[in-house]
């Protein structure tokens, strides 16, 4: 009933008393019930912890004590983000029974302003993944066509939010892993500045590139949570305090003047399909008086070889805390201190996660750090250079989101070369540590959306959103046949 509601929508209904919190949650909990065997979003999912949140929204409600006007509106969490209380795994077997004793950042701010948690949503092991696919929990299956991935690592936030099982959900993104899946699953995704969230109490991965964002159906919705959770954090030393300027009342379509560069090295080999429709929005941008502009980011060739070398070593560092000994998974199979950590994480940890684990621990291991991590690091700084001089230029850039919509579940599972090349366009974005965000912009001929790309320059958000603004008013929304 209430599942295609905006979140403003829904408040004004919740403000006027023509429906409660528990109405609204049990909407979407029936809806949960009703779809969510054909596509698995979803790890946890506690139905009385729910209502028990709605009934307290309620309570403060007739009290005339509400905590902000979205207070007791549901909103979906990736889990590996931290939840005091409720399980939080990573889709890792060795975090499968973890709870933790406190709050991430950016989920503490949204029980701040009331909002509901409404489950923890399925991802790739560690966020390891461009499928979610590697999921302890089982494969999250994409809404448009349930043989198909949602993307990956968010892939049930995208999911969830794709089905209206959800009005929005948080995820993380450190080579594509917001706006990837939001591509494939026909959503908006936003990916913030670096250090503009909190990365407190979100499951490291590869730190330098680590980034909370949203996922929604619409822009507005998109840009309010993403203001929500946005803002200075002192347990954070990346975060930046910075003035959040991009909540929907201050957003406008209008892009008069607007200089918008397009990169030819990211429409190399992406189907044609996608690059006639992204061509498409870009000759509707320019009628709306956008300035269009041929750009080079000459770079992006080497985004996945830097990506791969710097992520994976963070990663090797950032897991070595899960040892047996602390909190997590435990082998049994253990005769002294060295079998625990070897069998705990040879039992814990899938495949991808060590696949990752042992290259990191490679690129930084004596007689190689120079020549593999140091290089990484240096061919980092000419991609950031390189968006520095594009942005020199132009106010934003457009590409492709992926080379192309979702494929097949299984299809990309044994070639982990081609499972990466699916983060292509999206990997230098997190390089840089810029903002981007994914658009829905129609269906190819198998019914399955596809993406545009928008990337702005430090704490640009609200001109991307703006961009994006325009770019939807010339679209048709798109809803999965469920």
């Amino acid at each position: 009933m209430f599942n295609n509601e905006k979140i403003s929508n829904l408040a004004k209904l919740l403000k006027e008393k023509k429906i409660s919190s528990l109405d609204l949650c049990h909407s979407f909990i029936e809806r949960v019930e009703a779809l969510e065997p054909k596509i698995n979003s979803f790890i946890t999912f506690d139905k009385d912890l729910i209502l028990k949140g709605a009934k307290e929204s309620d309570d403060r409600r007739s009290k005339n004590k509400i905590l902000s006007k979205y207070d007791g509106i549901p909103l979906s969490i990736k889990d590996n983000i931290c939840t005091k209380g409720t399980r939080t795994t990573a889709a890792s077997k060795i975090l499968e029974n973890f709870i933790p004793p406190y709050n991430a950042t950016s989920y503490q701010k949204l029980l701040n302003l009331g909002f509901i948690p409404f489950g923890k949503t399925n991802l790739d092991e560690f966020a390891m993944g461009s499928s979610t696919e590697t999921s302890f929990f089982g494969v999250t299956k994409n809404p448009y066509d349930p043989k198909k991935v949602p993307g990956g690592s968010s892939g049930g936030s995208a999911a969830a939010v794709a089905a209206r099982l959800t009005p929005a959900a948080l995820g993380s993104d450190t080579g594509g892993s917001i706006r990837q899946p939001a591509a494939f699953c026909g959503v908006v995704g936003i990916k913030p500045t670096y250090g503009r969230v909190s990365r407190y109490g979100l499951m490291a991965f590869a730190s330098s590139l680590d980034q909370i964002g949203t996922f929604a159906n619409n822009i507005d919705d998109a840009a309010l949570t993403l203001a929500a959770i946005s803002g200075h954090d002192p347990k954070d030393t990346t975060s930046i305090n910075q003035t959040v300027d991009f909540s929907p009342e201050n957003l406008t379509s209008d892009i008069k003047g607007l200089k918008i560069g397009i990169p030819e090295e990211y429409f190399s080999g992406v189907d044609p399909e996608i690059k006639e429709s992204i061509q498409t929005k870009v000759n509707l941008l320019e009628k709306k008086g956008a300035i269009i502009k041929k750009i080079s980011l000459k770079y992006n060739d080497y985004a996945i070889p830097i990506y791969y070398l710097i992520a994976t070593a963070e990663a090797s560092s950032n897991l070595a805390r899960y040892d047996g000994v602390r909190y997590g998974y435990r082998s049994q199979k253990t005769t002294d201190l060295l079998s625990l950590y070897n069998e705990t994480r040879s039992e814990g940890f899938a495949q991808e996660v060590k696949r990752r684990i042992i290259l990191g621990t490679f690129v930084l291991s004596s007689g190689y750090y120079d020549a593999y991590y140091l290089q990484a690091l240096k061919g980092r700084t000419l991609v950031i250079e390189d968006f520095k001089k594009a942005f020199s230029e132009v106010d934003a850039i457009i590409t492709p989101v992926t080379p192309s919509t979702a494929f097949a579940i299984g299809e990309r599972s044994d070639d982990p070369l081609q499972m990466y090349l699916s983060d292509i366009l999206t990997i230098s974005v997190n390089l840089a540590g810029i903002p981007a965000l994914s658009i829905p912009i129609g269906l190819d001929k198998t019914k399955m959306p596809i993406g545009l790309q928008i990337m702005g320059n430090h704490f640009q958000e609200k001109t991307i959103l703006n961009l994006a603004k325009a770019i939807e008013d010339t679209c048709e929304p798109l809803s999965p046949s469920l």
